[in-house]
C-alpha cells in the first residue's frame, strides 16, 4: 500500500495572539474580523500580539515606555524581525478609551476598533505621522483599508 503525500500547508503570513489585560473579560470583536482588519494592511509575515487593556494598564505602559502620563487609545511596540524574517510586534488597545472615542464621535464601536488596529499595524511596519507627508501617507492607507470594510473615512476628508 502506498502512502499519499500531501503538500505541506503553507504557514499563514500572520500568527496572531490575542490577550486580555486585567478588567477585560473578552475581545468584543471576533478573531476572524481582527485577522481581516490586520491582513488588509499587513505587507509581510508577522507575529502580532493584540492586547486589550483597561485605562490603568494603558496609562502605565504609556508612562513607562513613552514618558507620557495618560491612557492612549493605541500603543505599538515593534521588535524587529524574528530569525524567520517575520515582523514581531505588540499592539495594545485601551478599550475604555476606544469606547469613549466612538461614543463622542457617534460612530460604531467596530469602526473605531478597526481604525485603531489598522493604525497600530501600520506603525508596527514602520509608518509614522510625525511629518505632514508621513501623516498623509498613513491616513490614505488607513482610509483605503477601512473602505474595504465599508467603514467611512475617519478623518472626514
Amino acid at each position: 500500500m502506498s502512502a499519499t503525500l500531501r503538500p505541506r500547508a503553507e504557514r499563514s503570513p500572520l500568527v496572531l495572539t490575542l490577550q486580555c489585560g486585567s478588567g477585560v473579560r473578552a475581545c468584543p470583536v471576533t478573531r476572524p474580523r481582527l485577522r481581516r482588519w490586520i491582513a488588509s494592511v499587513l505587507n509581510q509575515p508577522a507575529l502580532l500580539t493584540v492586547r486589550l487593556v483597561n485605562r490603568a494598564e494603558a496609562r502605565a505602559l504609556n508612562t513607562v515606555y513613552r514618558d507620557r502620563d495618560y491612557a492612549p487609545d493605541v500603543l505599538t511596540f515593534e521588535y524587529g524581525l524574528d530569525p524567520e524574517g517575520r515582523l514581531v510586534a505588540d499592539i495594545v488597545i485601551c478599550l475604555p478609551v476606544l469606547r469613549e472615542q466612538a461614543r463622542k464621535a457617534a460612530i460604531p464601536f467596530d469602526h473605531r476598533f478597526a481604525h485603531l488596529l489598522i493604525h497600530g499595524v501600520l506603525h508596527a511596519q514602520g509608518l509614522d505621522h510625525q511629518t505632514t507627508d508621513e501623516a498623509m501617507r498613513m491616513e490614505s492607507i488607513e482610509i483605503a483599508a477601512l473602505r474595504r470594510f465599508r467603514i467611512p473615512d475617519p478623518y472626514g476628508t
